[in-house]
């Protein structure tokens, strides 16, 4: 999973060419063409207005080459993608989930997924970490939820991740800029995480992961599993159908003794301690905002946000903003 340091500037650029390709400042010509189309494809389809920050749902370039990748740059798949996007943001009325989620909502949807450390990979990606073993006391309390609720949380995490964490990180200085950030760094921790456990958990884990990868395409930039036990080949026969080929590409495993890789990757203080870093972080915390970061928000908001040209604000109006 670690690439090799790169030991003079030249390696380094080509390093990290490859690692952003298909990323705005790292496109082929063929690439070019393919964004120019789409973009071009959508207007007519009447999917796309001028590109406006603002606007609900999204759709900047950063945006729209997540979904090109996802189709290894065919635009009419890629529009094709897009347009059931934005049918099912619709049809359940994303935007008004997201604006109606309250702060309590996303603290108890951050227990159940991956959570921001509040630091950040080499590149600038979002480092997250989910230690699945910790589920093991909530399942039931997850099992009273009602089908909605548990859907609705799925919404906001990743409505908050791609309009708000993403943005705040793209703006902050990074070693990648001025490409955007538009994937986040997982590290998957399995530790005590026992098969029983995890066949229960696979309603959870099943639903997340497929509802993220038809509307929230391409934003694993890395996943790092560790701690992985010996029936891990076995699961994995069933894990791997919810993700598709490329993003299966981007998931490793690490074995029990990760600290040598991820320090690649991760720089040792922005590296929670227990995978081999200085970072005093746990599972469970409240993220630890890197200086860059507080520097510019102070502390992180509460309750659904979107970040907006250098700005927190409240997710804008669907009435206001929706492309017809």
């Amino acid at each position: 999973m670690g690439e090799e340091k790169p030991t003079n500037e030249s390696d380094g650029a080509r390093n990290l060419a490859v690692l952003l390709a298909g990323h705005l400042g790292h496109l082929t010509a063929q690439e070019e063409q393919g964004l120019s189309t789409l973009k071009e494809n959508l207007g007519k389809a009447g999917l796309c207005a001028p590109s406006d920050e603002k606007s609900e749902p999204p759709h900047d370039d950063s945006t729209l080459l997540r979904f090109l990748r996802a189709r290894k740059f065919d635009p009419v798949a890629a529009q094709k993608q897009y347009a059931e996007h934005i049918a099912w943001r619709k049809e359940h009325n994303v935007e008004e989930i997201f604006r109606n989620t309250t702060a309590e909502d996303l603290r108890a949807s951050s227990r159940y997924y991956p959570q921001w450390t509040g630091r950040r990979d080499k590149l600038g990606h979002p480092l997250f970490v989910y230690r699945l073993a910790a589920l093991d006391n909530i399942q039931q309390e997850w099992n009273a939820l009602s089908a909605e609720t548990r859907f609705n949380r799925v919404i906001a995490g990743n409505e908050s991740m791609t309009r708000f964490l993403f943005p705040l990180l793209s703006h902050l200085p990074h070693s990648s800029s001025p490409t955007p950030i538009s994937s986040s760094m997982s590290i998957i921790d399995l530790e005590g995480a026992s098969f029983s456990l995890m066949w229960k958990l696979r309603t959870i884990l099943g639903e997340a992961s497929k509802l993220s990868t038809a509307n929230y395409p391409e934003t694993i930039h890395g996943m790092a599993v560790v701690n992985a036990p010996s029936y891990f080949p076995t699961i994995w026969t069933w894990l791997k159908g919810w993700f598709d080929e490329g993003t299966r590409l981007k998931i490793h495993v690490l074995g029990n003794d990760p600290g040598g890789t991820l320090r690649d990757l991760i720089d040792p203080h922005d590296l929670p301690a227990v995978y081999g870093g200085e970072l005093p972080w746990t599972y469970g915390d409240e993220p630890d905002l890197d200086e860059d970061t507080k520097s510019l928000i102070g502390e992180l908001p509460k309750g659904p946000a979107v970040f907006v040209n250098g700005t927190i604000t409240e997710p804008p109006s669907p009435t206001l903003s929706s492309v017809d």
